[in-house]
């Protein structure tokens, strides 16, 4: 398992580096002479570059999650206050792809045993993916409710959906249903993986339904504080 992570990690770094590097040398070249060419290879240069941050960004939050010696301390925190929080985050790109997005269930405070770090994280993660593979026009719903000791936030998509043999797999670090896809929209394919191990962290879990065309809906589960 550590060579294979090892291997993944050497991947996805080694291929932004080396369009980086490939646009520079072009751009060196006498490229940057040329107006259009020069700001065509600066803004792949940057996109680059942003998935390089984003992909070390996650891999240091995972090696946190994963480090034995490090506990979140959980307290009771409100569900409500950080869904208000990571949505108008989040509002720029909702409607750049004129997005609906529907919230309910935080008429009133729902305090779970948790992290807001990591609830924040969580749910960046599962709105982000929502957003990134839901069609322009679509809708992402945000659904809070509490059944007996557990509260469960669920975020659904009317967005392309998972195969059926993918959706064993898709928390597994570096595991991609469609990898031209996923490394186009910027993903690192650390995030799911990222968003199972917070959850099992404070306590509770994350599941997951999809149908291909119709749609995800990602659920997590915590204890409701007492």
């Amino acid at each position: 398992m550590r060579r294979d992570f090892v291997a993944n990690v050497s991947h996805e770094i080694k291929t932004p580096l080396t369009s980086i590097k490939g646009y520079v040398e072009t751009l060196l070249s006498g490229a940057i002479n040329e107006p259009r060419t020069s700001m065509r290879f600066l803004e792949k240069i940057e996109r680059n570059s942003e998935r390089l941050s984003n992909l070390v960004q996650d891999l240091l939050s995972l090696a946190r999650i994963e480090a034995t010696e490090e506990t979140l301390k959980l307290t009771a925190t409100d569900w409500c206050e950080v869904i208000t929080s990571v949505i108008a985050r989040n509002e720029d790109v909702i409607t750049q792809k004129s997005l609906r997005v529907k919230v309910s269930g935080i008429s009133t405070p729902q305090l779970v045993m948790g992290d807001r770090e990591a609830m924040t994280q969580v749910l960046d993660n599962l709105l982000t993916n929502a957003i990134k593979y839901t069609p322009e026009g679509g809708r992402v719903s945000v659904v809070l409710s509490a059944k007996g000791a557990q509260t469960r936030l669920e975020v659904e998509d009317t967005g392309i959906g998972i195969p059926p043999e993918h959706l064993d797999r898709i928390f597994e670090r570096f595991y991609r249903v469609d990898k031209a896809r996923s490394r186009e929209l910027g993903g690192t394919g650390l995030g799911l993986s990222i968003v199972k191990h917070l959850a099992a962290a404070m306590g509770g879990d994350v599941q997951v339904e999809s149908s291909v065309g119709i749609g995800s809906k990602f659920t997590v589960r915590l204890q409701v504080a007492t």
